[in-house]
């Protein structure tokens, strides 16, 4: 009789333990979108400072108010995949939160050097370029999950 060894010790498949890494990286993620989603609704025209008019028009307001909402559930999504059961789940989500962090990053960028973004961006383009690379680093050591 042969045995199969499965990856992970006694673990089947889907049930690799994520790595404290991207498990910080998540949570630290997840304060900082939750912080963002939070200031959108609560304080949104303070957070727009520098590019939100000092009179903002409520449909403005009502604009930034409504993209809190996304950020909150992304970090929420955060928490959650960090106990989620199969790899596919987890690195779905670590894949989803490179591609929003190096998005927002390339504008961060491309908004500093051309001189069109607030003042307020040079702080944001460091914040977001980090977590694009600590995500790009979390990819990496992201085990590939097998489907059936």
């Amino acid at each position: 009789m042969t045995t199969t060894a499965q990856p992970y010790g006694d673990r089947p498949e889907g049930r690799r333990p994520m790595t404290s890494y991207t498990k910080v990286l998540l949570v630290i993620a997840a304060i900082y979108l939750g912080a963002l989603g939070l200031a959108l609704l609560i304080v949104p025209a303070q957070f727009g400072v520098g590019a939100v008019p000092e009179d903002p028009s409520s449909e403005l307001i009502a604009l930034l108010r409504l993209l809190g909402g996304p950020f909150l559930g992304i970090a929420v999504l955060n928490v959650m995949a960090c106990r989620a059961d199969a790899a596919v789940v987890r690195r779905t989500v670590v894949l989803a939160n490179l591609v929003g962090f190096g998005v927002v990053a390339v504008n961060d960028i491309i908004g500093v050097a051309g001189g069109t973004a607030r003042d307020l961006a040079q702080i944001f383009v460091v914040v977001h370029v980090a977590f694009a690379i600590a995500f790009v680093v979390a990819v990496a050591r992201q085990p590939v999950a097998r489907t059936a």
